[in-house]
């Protein structure tokens, strides 16, 4: 089948734009009253003449509470995003991209200030819109260098970003040991051209178009964006020349206008005379589905134009592989695109208290400057009564009573019944957003009295809406992050050596899959620094425990795990990079030191084993000691009896010697022998 032609393409596409624009236009007015209330200008409110023009701010006051908690918690991790692998073999390209967009990409596309304006936006305007793109800059760059021999030219004006603007050449006499010799110097002033990419992150809610019927970006038949860019830009993005100057200029759209100037003022005043290369016409970047080569299916394409949006404006149509968007909210409505803004829970609140407050300064303004009433003629200089002046009298005819001549109004003071009102209004605030001053990070019981109890309930309270938020955003902001990848991706035709921990490393895109998962990092939580902390410090502790117990090879416990322990104490602290006061081993020097410490004996069973030995030691030396004691008792229980033998045999013999000599003397006829000569023998 034929190809669609640019005549239908272009009638087509303006009608999605006309919805569009219409569709911005109806959003414009509540971002627009959003915005005045915001700044507190209000202007639905008008203030009467000569009465209290007070504004409450309680739309920007509650902004400014959760604001802080939802970028810390998502800005302030050293890692926002962590890519994971898809397919095998993307373990180390996942590290790599994630090391290579948290510390370079992200930082260099203005990432933070787009993302916390876009926070911002969710916050105040219901959505807030990131758009991801390729930007390619050229930078010149003007510097004069004198005093250059000839081979320091060539090597300086040899490249062919360099452009000579200016030379000159001087000869210097210099003495050499062969004699003077002429040389010759150069002086010249160059201009050098540098060309680089980037990308770039930002839109403005009035530049952003999407169709009224989408219930997401994927879901739009058109989405885009359009703005007023100089002629100059335009043709500084290679567009021709001829073409972009015979563009009619931007004649002023009227909702996208009054959006405009609420945020900021124009450059340039109606009626100014403005240089041709100044002057701005539409800009339109479209992203459409349609089916251009009519085959039944409809492909996403790439269609700009400037100056309108007729067959006649159209500077390219490309077939394109996604929309370069992402809607970012912090409350979402079932099945809508989009969100709920604190505006929206804050508004009728702000406006009330406004009235209230305006009442009750006007009643207070009342009893402070009362109304005079006088007596007609009995004042002499009735000016003294009209603008009174310190120290300056008020004079009475003679024969007039002044308490009689001169009184003041009574105004009773009846807005005392505000006060009441005013406390209701802001607790009545806090039930519809949930809002409280636990959500900025500071504890209910700062600057009051309360229990324990009351305290932890009213915090947890607080941050349990603010949790909320900021996983419904980071849920957006994951689309930001995987377009950012493919756009690195893309571009990116040449290996970037970067500085990263101290080490120069090398970053080559062009191998890793585009298509990895992202993950935004929410942190520990969107609650005090106080909670982030104490709950860190209990898995430590925790992990210690199993560490001490089970040793460095347990199943729980790795040395990656107590790392990201430690560097998420240091990120609930408030610091923003681990690795300035730690350093994360790498997986070699984990496996060598654990080798170290297999080989390495055993401190503990070291004093086991010499324990052992001293206890077998003792046991040995007991019972030789009971060896030799037994020895020793058995050779006494000897010598005893030998010793009682031969006392016996002595006794024996001694029976002997006496019943001989008895019977000799009977023989002889002699008196037998005393028994004490027997005890006086010799033994």
């Amino acid at each position: 089948m034929a190809a669609m032609t640019d005549e239908r393409l272009s009638a087509l596409v303006s009608q999605l734009v006309k919805d569009c624009e219409e569709y911005r236009d109806e959003l414009a007015v509540d971002r627009i009253k959003a915005m005045e209330y915001y700044d507190g200008t209000m202007k639905d409110v008008p203030a009467d003449a000569n009465r209290s023009k007070v504004v409450s701010r309680d739309v920007r006051a509650a902004i400014k509470k959760v604001l802080p908690s939802l970028i810390r918690t998502i800005l302030g991790n050293d890692k926002v995003v962590e890519f994971a692998p898809v397919d095998q073999g993307d373990e180390a390209a996942a590290d790599q991209a994630t090391d290579y967009l948290n510390h370079v990409v992200f930082p260099e596309s203005n990432g933070y200030d787009a993302v916390q304006d876009a926070a911002h936006d969710a916050l105040k305007l219901r959505n807030g819109v990131i758009r991801w793109w390729y930007e390619k800059q050229t930078s010149l760059a003007v510097s004069t260098h004198t005093g250059l021999d000839e081979a320091a030219l060539v090597q300086l004006v040899g490249d062919d970003e360099v452009d000579v603007l200016e030379q000159s050449q001087t000869v210097e006499r210099i003495e050499t040991p062969q004699g003077p010799v002429e040389q010759p110097s150069y002086s010249v002033k160059i201009r050098r051209r540098t060309e680089r990419g980037a990308p770039r992150l930002a839109v403005p809610l009035e530049e952003f178009l999407i169709h009224p019927d989408a219930i997401s970006i994927e879901d739009s038949a058109i989405i885009g964006i359009v703005k007023r860019m100089r002629r100059s830009d335009l043709i500084a993005m290679g567009y021709d020349r001829g073409l972009i100057e015979g563009l009619p200029a931007s004649n002023g759209d009227g909702g996208r206008d009054d959006e405009v100037f609420t945020r900021r003022r124009e450059a340039f005043e109606a009626g100014d005379a403005v240089p041709k290369a100044l002057e701005e016409v539409d800009y339109y970047e479209l992203y459409v589905k349609v089916d251009a080569d009519e085959d039944g299916v409809a492909e996403l394409r790439r269609l700009v134009f400037a100056g309108g949006t007729g067959e006649e404006h159209l500077l390219s149509n490309d077939e394109w592989d996604e929309a370069p968007f992402a809607d970012l909210i912090v409350e979402r409505r079932p099945h809508q695109r989009e969100g709920n803004s604190v505006t929206d829970d804050m508004a009728e609140i702000q406006r009330v208290k406004t009235v209230l407050m305006r009442q009750t300064l006007d009643n207070l303004y009342w009893q402070n400057n009362q109304q005079p009433i006088v007596q007609e003629g009995a004042i002499a200089n009735p000016e003294s009564v009209l603008n009174p002046k310190f120290g300056q009298p008020i004079r009475v005819g003679q024969g007039i009573d002044a308490r009689a001549a001169l009184g003041y109004t009574m105004v009773p003071f009846v807005a005392k019944e505000s006060f009441a009102m005013l406390s209701y209004l802001d607790q009545e605030a806090t039930d519809r957003t949930g809002i409280s001053d636990a959500s900025s990070g500071m504890a209910p019981d700062a600057l009051q009295n309360m229990t324990a109890r009351a305290t932890a309930l009213m915090e947890q309270a607080g941050i349990g809406q603010t949790e909320l938020m900021v996983r419904t955003f980071a849920q957006g902001l994951k689309r930001v992050f995987q377009g950012l990848l493919r756009l690195v991706v893309k571009h990116q035709d040449r290996p970037r050596i970067v500085r990263l921990r101290g080490q120069w490393v090398t970053f080559d895109p062009r191998q890793w899959n585009a298509g990895m998962d992202a993950t935004v990092n929410t942190g520990l939580g969107a609650g005090t620094r106080e909670r982030d902390m104490m709950m860190i410090q209990m898995i430590l502790q925790l992990q210690e425990k199993l560490l001490m117990t089970l040793g460095p090879d347990n199943p729980y416990v790795s040395p990656d795990n107590l790392y990201n322990g430690i560097a998420k104490s240091v990120e609930a602290a408030g610091l923003k990079s681990p690795d300035l006061y730690f350093t994360k081993p790498a997986p070699e020097e984990i496996q060598r030191r654990m080798q170290a410490a297999a080989a390495k004996p055993n401190a503990e069973m070291q004093k086991l084993e010499m324990q052992a030995q001293a206890d077998a030691t003792k046991a040995r030396l007991a019972a030789e000691n009971d060896r030799r004691k037994l020895e020793i008792e058995r050779e006494l229980k000897l010598i005893e009896i030998h010793q009682k033998g031969a006392l016996t045999r002595y006794q024996i013999e001694a029976e002997l010697n006496l019943k001989r000599q008895q019977n000799i003397a009977q023989a002889i006829g002699g008196e037998p022998l005393a028994a004490a000569h027997i005890g006086g023998m010799p033994g």
